[in-house]
């Protein structure tokens, strides 16, 4: 075999060559770079080639070696770390459990809402948490210094910029529905649930954080009765009753506005207590929206038509799960969640 035939036969050799396992790059370099190996061969040889093929083989044959050298080392290193991984990893300790866990009740009331709604039609819309001024009140018929403010006392936010108006945490998902009329044409049908803030001291039980979840529906031709029917349906699939009333009430962005009731009976003392005797709960604020809300975002107010409606979630969730104290769906006690895994 003449010394080109044996640097093919190498390169060839060298380029098959594999390692998985220590032992294998191991047995590699003896066969190799050994004392006694096909390089140290090699170099012996190659003292007594010719000149011609000195010049032709000299370089790739310390090339070669480098590689084997290269591939050796890379093996070694590779093996090596798995090795230690291997050993660290006792194989013989019980699995690690996960315990499962639960929808947060507020979750579970949110989704299910959101189902009622979502089979007649209505799609979910979101927006910021921190809202400007315009978008949370004045939009809605809030202009500064309007006593309906009050009602939702809250916390603003200085403009970094020390320009224009501050920014607010916005008391209502409401301000999701002026962007969305603002962002879309009519026929608008969408819901809006999220967190909103107010500064409230009712009593000592009260948080300044809660959840919401409002709708709006507009498109030309939207009258009460279709609010109506609307909330019906709601009170049926959500509460399972299907006796409602609509009170008079007062919302700057409706008009005319109502409290929905829901007609709760008087079966038992948790009934009494609910419903403070009256056998009627109190579910939702709703409205037609006001034409000067409609104008303030860009839609005609001699077209179209729509109303809007919105509730708390605490309160729903209080009602479904019997939960006696909202502090208890903001205190992230374990024991309390628990209880939710049989709700999945």
């Amino acid at each position: 075999m003449t010394f080109s035939e044996k640097i093919e036969a190498l390169v060839s050799e060298l380029k098959s060559a594999k390692a998985e396992r220590l032992e294998d790059a191991e047995q590699f370099r003896i066969k190799y770079l050994g004392s006694k190996g096909r390089f140290k061969t090699l170099f012996i040889e190659f003292k007594e080639a010719t000149s011609e093929e000195k010049r032709a083989f000299g370089k790739q044959l310390n090339e070669l070696k480098a590689q084997a050298e290269e591939k050796f080392k890379a093996w070694k290193e590779k093996l090596d770390s798995e090795k230690d991984q291997t050993q660290k990893l006792d194989l013989t300790r019980p699995a690690m459990y996960k315990e499962p866990g639960a929808e947060h009740p507020i979750s579970l009331i949110k989704r299910e809402i959101i189902d009622i709604f979502h089979a007649i039609g209505f799609s979910v819309a979101e927006g910021p948490e921190i809202e400007d001024d315009w978008h949370n009140f004045t939009a809605l018929n809030f202009p500064p210094e309007h006593p309906a403010r009050d009602m939702q006392d809250t916390f603003f936010v200085r403009n970094p910029n020390g320009t224009g108006e501050d920014y607010v945490l916005r008391t209502h998902t409401s301000s999701v529905q002026v962007r969305t009329m603002q962002n879309e044409k009519p026929p608008i049908r969408i819901i809006a649930p999220g967190r909103v803030f107010r500064n409230e001291a009712v009593s000592a039980r009260s948080h300044c954080i809660f959840h919401q979840i409002e709708g709006l529906y507009i498109d030309e031709g939207v009258t009460f009765a279709d609010m109506k029917q609307t909330l019906e349906y709601f009170a049926k699939e959500f509460f399972g009753k299907s006796k409602i009333r609509l009170r008079p009430s007062y919302f700057p962005f409706t008009e005319p506005s109502a409290e929905m009731d829901v007609y709760w009976g008087l079966e038992n003392e948790l009934d009494y207590r609910i419903t403070k005797g009256t056998g009627w709960l109190e579910v939702m604020g709703c409205g037609m929206v006001d034409p000067a809300v409609l104008e303030s975002c860009g839609i005609d107010s001699e077209k179209y038509s729509g109303f809007a409606f919105g509730m708390g979630l605490e309160r729903s969730a209080m009602q479904r799960f019997q939960i006696p104290d909202i502090r208890m769906i903001f205190e992230n006690d374990v024991r309390f969640l628990k209880q939710f895994q049989t709700a999945l």
